[in-house]
């Protein structure tokens, strides 16, 4: 053994395997879809440091303003079961577009509302664009990187946590200016990662399979998935329940309140991605069919997107 030389370096080359690359040295379309996601996410805490300010200047009740969760995450669930069926019909950038689209759209359409009632309309038409582009970004991202099943899964949770912590901190100094602020600070990021998709990210094919909508319901006769997919969903009910409701009884200002749940969601993501991320390189020694699958439970996304994961999959193992 050579000085200087690691024992897992000695170990990789023996077994006739390259050192992994790392995954954040990838193709300008990955870092864009990445971005987006990173402001997709955002989209989850943002409101939550303003609900109280929503409540008192639009003169709603607490459970009205909750609501903005509400209408922005069931219809994100709802419309997930149905995007591996549009992208395997339009291809991954066009789905990714039209996402992107609806969030534009809609968050501007939120900031420039003038009751309760009509944030919560269009926080359902943001969850539909969200579910468009949140589906099929992962399988764009493992599509197109360069670093690796592992890496670009690793880099996708990395937008994820960052998205997560920077949502509250960014709805908090905007919205200490105005609680129109979050909905046009979105307007403005989403317009730029629009355009950038539009620029850097290359032209998808359709595939040549088209999924089926009735695809992801079948997947849960899978007992481990659909026993998965039941704690995800009493999980999230919680944790949203707390999220939406904590604002209130706090009584803190609009900064405090960012500051609270920037700190959290940090914690959230720091400890999230170092876990599955050291799981996910362990795994990736043990090939790519396994790992993909571990990484779509990860995820949750195995009864959302079937078809593209699959699909990302295919284009890589080529």
């Amino acid at each position: 053994m050579s000085a200087g030389r690691s024992v897992g370096e000695t170990v990789r080359e023996a077994a006739g395997h390259a050192p992994p690359a790392s995954p954040f040295r990838q193709p300008r379309g990955v870092w864009t879809v990445a971005f987006a996601c990173v402001v997709s996410f955002m989209g989850i805490g943002l409101v939550d440091p303003i609900l109280p300010a929503l409540s008192s200047q639009l003169h709603a009740s607490p459970s009205a303003v909750e609501l903005l969760f509400t209408s922005y995450l069931v219809v994100t669930a709802v419309a997930m079961l149905v995007t591996g069926w549009v992208s395997s019909r339009i291809g991954g950038k066009r789905t990714l577009v039209a996402g992107l689209i609806l969030i534009v759209a809609f968050s501007a359409l939120a900031g420039s509302s003038h009751s309760i009632g009509q944030i919560i309309g269009f926080r359902a038409g943001w969850g539909l664009g969200n579910a468009l582009f949140i589906a099929t970004s992962l399988a764009v991202i493992i599509g197109a990187a360069s670093g690796g099943f592992a890496g670009a899964i690793i880099l996708y949770e990395t937008a994820l946590g960052i998205g997560i912590a920077l949502g509250p901190l960014v709805g908090g100094e905007l919205g200490a200016i105005s609680w129109r602020g979050p909905f046009f600070g979105v307007t403005v990021l989403m317009s730029v990662s629009l355009i950038a998709t539009l620029i850097f990210v290359d032209k998808t094919p359709r595939p040549e399979r088209k999924t089926s909508i009735t695809e992801p319901l079948r997947a849960l006769r899978h007992r481990g998935l659909a026993v998965m997919s039941v704690t995800a969903l009493l999980y999230n009910w919680g944790f949203f329940t707390l999220l939406a409701f904590t604002p209130f009884p706090m009584h803190l200002g609009i900064h405090e309140l960012g500051y609270v749940f920037t700190a959290w969601g940090i914690l959230v993501a720091a400890i999230g991605v170092l876990a599955s991320g050291h799981r996910l390189l362990t795994r990736a020694e043990q090939g790519t069919g396994e790992l993909i699958r571990h990484a779509d439970c990860e995820v949750h996304l195995v009864p959302t997107t079937p078809g593209p994961l699959r699909r990302a999959t295919v284009a890589r193992s080529s």
